[in-house]
């Protein structure tokens, strides 16, 4: 686990501070209190304050008697023969409070199976680390058939060095700022290397700059012309009356994006549209191709449109229904 410079710092500056305490204290626990126990790649836990010792728990189980034991032997037995038999409320007079960094997966697994009192690093307020849990290749494992949590069989050494790969890929650092609509920004005005909250453009020193999240607006904008681009030839098919054209290109401009995020979740809906949308594009290409030698006229390409759309559309989702009733006999011929 890399820690920086500062980081180091403040932990030893943590653990040379003393104060005096009448409260008990557990000297194992001092020993390490603020000092990071290295976990995994990236991770660590530590000890950053405790409340109660073996004799807060004594106590609670003995409420009824005042003074507790006089023997140490005697509060181990009890303590053994508490966890021993599962009660564990008087171990809830004692509090450990640590600090954690783990793998978000995990930290999702952990207070799913425990409730717990969690503060966690809010990406609302901070800019995260870019890190990511890589695992050992000897960590890597197919998905058990038994528990649909747990780690079945280990992957071959060729398939664990393929995931491996794919894993470290993601985590190689992109540089963004040679990117197209960056160089397009950066001839206009100077852009920052870091984002500034929710703002587009910031002034330093009496310099307008754009931020990260302007030069992210800019791709996606130049991505919706783009995709408008396809509807050219699509409009030109049906009318050459430069109002409609111009027209039409502008609202697929303005709607496109909106229109994309509530199609996307219909796509796996309609396998077949895009063999539609494929076959239309060539009707297209060929009708603008064949206009000095034959018009086609627009009541035919229309129903062509049409009728191409349709019938993707009606062929998909009657193979998604066909799907659904396979599946549904096969999970019925299962045995209960």
């Amino acid at each position: 686990m890399r820690m920086t410079p500062e980081q180091e710092a403040e932990i030893a500056a943590a653990r040379e501070s003393k104060q005096q305490t009448r409260r008990p204290t557990v000297a194992a626990l001092e020993e390490v209190l603020f000092q990071p126990i290295d976990v995994l790649d990236h991770g660590f836990v530590r000890v950053i304050d405790y409340m109660g010792d073996d004799s807060a728990i004594v106590q609670a189980a003995r409420v009824s008697y005042g003074k507790g034991t006089k023997k140490v032997t005697e509060d181990r037995g009890l303590i053994r023969y508490l966890m021993r038999h599962r009660h564990t409320t008087p171990f809830e007079m004692c509090e450990i409070k640590l600090h954690c960094k783990l793998p978000i997966f995990v930290a999702r697994q952990w207070i799913r199976h425990r409730t717990a009192s969690v503060n966690e690093y809010s990406a609302r307020y901070s800019i995260l680390d870019r890190e990511f849990y890589v695992p050992a290749e000897a960590d890597l494992g197919v998905q058990a058939t038994s528990n649909r949590q747990g780690r079945g069989d280990t992957l071959s050494p060729e398939r664990s060095a393929t995931v491996l790969r794919m894993l470290r890929e993601d985590d190689e650092v992109r540089d963004f700022g040679s990117s197209l609509p960056a160089r397009l920004v950066r001839r206009f005005v100077p852009v920052t290397e870091e984002l500034e909250r929710a703002r587009f453009f910031v002034r330093r020193s009496g310099t307008l700059y754009a931020t990260p999240l302007f030069v992210a607006l800019v791709m996606v904008e130049l991505t919706d012309i783009v995709f408008a681009v396809d509807s050219i030839p699509a409009i030109l098919a049906v009318t050459r009356d430069p109002f409609l054209v111009f027209t039409s290109n502008a609202f697929a401009i303005l709607g496109l994006r909106s229109l994309y995020f509530a199609v996307a979740g219909l796509m796996a809906l309609f396998r077949y549209l895009k063999y539609s949308l494929v076959l239309v594009l060539a009707f297209v290409g060929v009708k603008m191709l064949l206009i000095d030698i034959y018009h086609v006229p627009n009541l035919v390409s229309l129903a062509i449109i049409v009728t191409t759309l349709g019938a993707g559309s009606v062929a998909s989702l009657w193979a998604t229904r066909r799907d659904r009733i396979a599946a549904e006999r096969g999970g019925s011929d299962q045995p209960g």
